[in-house]
């Protein structure tokens, strides 16, 4: 399985974790590792993955973001600032290719600006 289908997993069992209030490891349980990783590191720093994207969604406050869209965020993010191995570059294509295929019209260029705007903050940052 390619790691693109394996992250749009992971954004799909955070979202679902989102909105049912089930637990993550039941959600995610039988998927691939990979998976499994993203989704307990968006779990694990989900306050600092939110703290990001609030400060980055420029009038837009972090409840009024659709759940599917902060999970996206939230695992682009969590690669950006946890996963040595994944360029920024790459994380941030794969959350605007997710948002194109199972998000609104709008969404992708949302995801875009949050997502290169952290990604700036942190070079700055460096």
């Amino acid at each position: 399985m390619r790691r693109s289908d394996q992250r749009r997993d992971a954004v799909f069992a955070c979202y679902q974790r989102d909105v049912t209030g089930r637990p993550l490891e039941e959600l995610a349980a039988g998927s691939r590792p990979f998976t499994r990783e993203l989704a307990a590191g968006v779990e694990a720093h989900r306050d600092e993955l939110d703290a990001m994207i609030a400060r980055h969604a420029k009038g837009w406050a972090l409840e009024r973001i659709a759940p599917l869209e902060r999970n996206v965020m939230r695992v682009a993010l969590y690669e950006i600032e946890h996963s040595d191995d994944v360029p920024t570059e790459v994380a941030i294509d794969e959350a605007v290719e997710i948002a194109k295929e199972y998000c609104g019209a709008d969404t992708p260029g949302f995801v875009n600006g949050v997502l290169g705007a952290a990604a700036r903050e942190r070079e700055e940052v460096r």
